[in-house]
């Protein structure tokens, strides 16, 4: 079945009427969830400044030349860039020299002075670690004291869940091409649920990896699925700027993250608070139906003419005989026994030289996109200044972004923009590189920059590869590189 027939059902009941406008919103809102999910890590993983719990209940503190009497009261003198050390008198007597890492017993207890060059014995942490809560009173990493020799574990949270992405896109991208896009999206969003709040429940570091990683598998599965199955729905006077416009939905979902994190500073509260979010979906999603254009690719042609006849009834246009306007496609009777279509498989892909190169560079091209868009959205709390803030500007600003390229796309083409888009990526990170550390106002302004353009790219490679390759194997193909 062409392409081009199908659109003389949409000539028919319309491009983007009300039914479109509702199953659009519908799946769009659910996307914000899936940004909240791939950036809720930003906050949850942030490492605070931290040293050793000293072996028994302290009497006396000196740092440098300043005298306390709590161990928290020492954060806003403690260096972030710098080893240094505290030094600690027991009720006792012992004094201790606690670092970030490491313990050290002096053997010499008869003053208290800073500085030391007497003989002294080293230990590990044995008694955990003291956190800095001025900013979050609790994190992973202070959950299950994910520093120091442990450090490795929290930045493998990040990684993990991106390996689920890959498997979800995968995964679900075939399943909605062999048992339809509904059962996907119905699945895929009841899992996002449940996996979300199972995260914040978790009691030990394993089960948190285990129930992170399903949740970026569904999440992933459902923001594939998601796109093909919102362009399969609206008509082609209406499916540039929709499908584009779609991903402002995701940057919404990041100013979410940046928002909750401002208010929520216990990091099981915040993964509850932002897994609700998804609630609303789960609720309504039974009345999103399956697509026609999946429903006719697999011979399913009255279940198709329901879905049309509702679609007409709800845009308040007149309805269209299938078996009349697909003539050519469905050729004899319209009943149960399906027509021979053509499946696909990703050896399609390759099948010769030029549609092996066309492939390999969209994959560069998604993979590029995907480096981009995500180091610059997770690192923006690093930048210094209000952590929050930078994260709440890295979503903002791809929504300018996305009606760039649909503004753009219509002038130049779709290539032009794409080429731009890359091109002042590639110049907004070099610009970051040669920014002095000191001057954070610049520096969250070229990533600012830098994320527009990369974001650009990447809301644009979507389109790019729906319109490149058949709906059938868009899912095969680089979407699953996000």
């Amino acid at each position: 079945m062409g392409s081009g027939n199908l659109e003389l059902i949409f000539d028919r009941v319309g491009h983007f009427g009300r039914y479109q406008i509702f199953i659009y919103f519908t799946c769009a809102f659910q996307n914000i969830s899936c940004g909240i999910h791939y950036l809720a890590s930003v906050f949850m993983t942030m490492f605070p400044k931290h040293t050793c719990r000293p072996p028994g209940n302290v009497s006396r503190i000196l740092f440098h030349n300043t005298s306390l009497w709590r161990l928290d009261d020492i954060w806003t003198l403690f260096p972030t860039g710098r080893e240094d050390y505290v030094v600690v008198q027991l009720e006792d007597g012992e004094v201790w020299e606690l670092t970030r890492c490491y313990r050290f017993r002096r053997d010499n207890n008869s003053s208290l002075n800073y500085d030391y060059d007497g003989h002294k014995s080293g230990f590990s942490c044995l008694d955990g670690f003291i956190y800095d809560k001025s900013k979050w009173d609790n994190t992973v990493v202070t959950q299950w004291d994910l520093v120091c020799n442990r450090e490795w574990f929290a930045k493998l949270i990040q990684p993990t869940f991106m390996f689920g992405v890959l498997l979800g896109a995968l995964v679900f991208g075939y399943l909605s091409d062999r048992v339809g896009r509904r059962p996907v999206l119905w699945s895929t969003s009841i899992g996002m649920h449940v996996f979300g709040v199972a995260v914040a429940f978790t009691s030990d570091y394993y089960s948190f990896m285990l129930a992170r990683f399903l949740l970026a598998v569904v999440a992933s599965g459902y923001l594939v699925v998601a796109f093909v199955y919102v362009t399969e729905f609206i008509g082609m006077k209406a499916r540039t700027w929709a499908s584009i416009q779609i991903h402002s939905f995701f940057a919404i979902g990041t100013m979410v993250v940046a928002l909750t994190g401002y208010l929520f500073r216990t990091w099981w509260i915040y993964q509850i608070i932002l897994s609700t979010v998804t609630l609303p979906f789960v609720l309504c999603c039974w009345m999103i139906p399956e697509t026609p254009f999946w429903l006719l690719s697999e011979g399913r042609y009255k279940e198709a003419q329901i879905v049309v006849d509702k679609m007409a009834k709800w845009n308040r246009t007149s309805t269209c005989k299938l078996s009349e306007l697909l003539s050519l496609d469905l050729y004899g009777a319209v009943g149960d026994k399906p027509s021979e279509v053509k499946k696909y498989n990703l050896l399609d892909l390759f099948y010769d030289w030029n549609i092996g190169t066309r492939t390999l560079i969209v994959w560069l091209v998604w993979f590029t996109g995907c480096l981009g868009f995500y180091c610059f959205s997770l690192n923006s709390v690093n930048l210094g200044g209000n952590e929050y803030l930078n994260l709440f500007l890295m979503g903002a600003v791809e929504i300018p972004a996305y009606i760039f390229i649909c503004v753009g796309m219509d002038v130049v083409g779709r290539r032009n923009v794409l080429l731009f888009s890359l091109i002042s990526g590639a110049l907004f990170c070099g610009v970051i590189m040669v920014i002095p550390k000191g001057y954070y106002i610049w520096s969250v302004v070229a990533t600012m920059a830098g994320k527009f353009a990369i974001g650009s790219a990447f809301g644009l490679i979507y389109l790019y590869t729906a319109e490149l390759y058949p709906t059938m194997i868009s899912c095969l193909l680089g979407l699953w590189l996000l």
